[in-house]
């Protein structure tokens, strides 16, 4: 990534950072929750999600401020999914980004609340953008909309459903795409929607941003499963690998050289999808690219 799409990438997540900042502070009976929720909120993380929502409102045309409250619900959302995650009962992971999960420091019981309160708390962070006057109900209603199906039944939960049912068994390739498409994937292709729809782009332009969004989010799939075969756990910062849990990844499927030729393809790909439109920006490309060689 250039120097200076390095700067407004780090702008933006540090545009994104304070604003996440500003929640769950208050001091009161439920403050051992809140410090969870912020525990895990503000751990640190790459911010792509929200990232790629803002970048996609900018280069619609759309105005900064009027996708940051669904670029923090869309953080939330995620944030939750990794708490839920980590949980005895799913993946069982002790660390995440390197510092104890959240049940490891404030036990399994409120870190299961602190992921349920993110979750329901990321639909009144993105509906704040009618409620401070920067987008009107018809957007807000929509971008909830978008909100709610890619973290349900046809996204994340849809794609941890298959992912717990078929834990120990060997999916099939179709299987394996399907899950990630929805688990990982929903909530990154509904990033670069909801940047589009605070935007007020047309239906096309959202569908080149949907399109896009969906090559990296395999790609970024890929990429984890690359570095989960090839680097230490510690270097990762988590304690389990998805060998250790017997998972099928895209490395069982198809080894390490066929799946970062698979990567390759997907950033070629999502490059084709917004090559020669309104979303034609480089920054984009870069992001593409940086995602597919990243080493964490």
């Amino acid at each position: 990534m250039t120097m200076d799409h390095f700067s407004e990438y780090k702008a933006i997540q540090n545009e994104i950072n304070a604003a996440l900042e500003t929640y769950f502070t208050a001091d009161c009976p439920q403050k051992e929750l809140l410090d969870a929720m912020r525990y895990s909120l503000l751990a640190g993380g790459k911010r792509i999600r929200p990232l790629l929502l803002v970048k996609f409102c900018e280069i619609s045309g759309g105005d900064r401020a009027a996708a940051l409250p669904a670029a923090c619900g869309i953080e939330m959302l995620h944030t939750y999914s990794l708490i839920h995650d980590d949980l005895p009962c799913m993946d069982n992971d002790d660390l995440r980004r390197g510092k104890p999960s959240c049940h490891i420091k404030f036990g399994e019981g409120t870190a299961l609340l602190a992921g349920d309160a993110l979750l329901t708390h990321a639909f009144s962070a993105a509906s704040d953008a009618y409620f401070n006057g920067t987008l009107p109900a018809e957007t807000v209603l929509r971008c909830v909309n978008q909100l709610s199906r890619a973290a349900g039944v046809e996204g994340m939960i849809g794609g941890q459903v298959i992912d717990t049912a078929l834990e120990e068994a060997p999916m099939t390739p179709e299987q394996l795409e399907a899950m990630h498409s929805m688990k990982t994937g929903a909530l990154i292709r509904s990033a670069a929607v909801l940047g589009c729809l605070a935007a007020g782009a047309p239906r096309d332009v959202v569908m080149q941003a949907d399109l896009y969004a969906a090559k990296i989010g395999l790609a970024f799939q890929i990429v984890d499963d690359i570095l989960d075969a090839t680097e230490e756990s510690e270097k990762l910062g988590k304690s389990t690998s998805d060998a250790d849990n017997n998972k099928t990844t895209y490395i069982t499927l198809y080894g390490v050289e066929k799946a970062r030729e698979m990567v390759r393809r997907l950033v070629l790909e999502a490059d084709l999808a917004v090559k020669g439109t309104v979303l034609d920006d480089e920054m984009l490309y870069e992001l593409a690219d940086t995602l597919a060689k990243r080493h964490h």
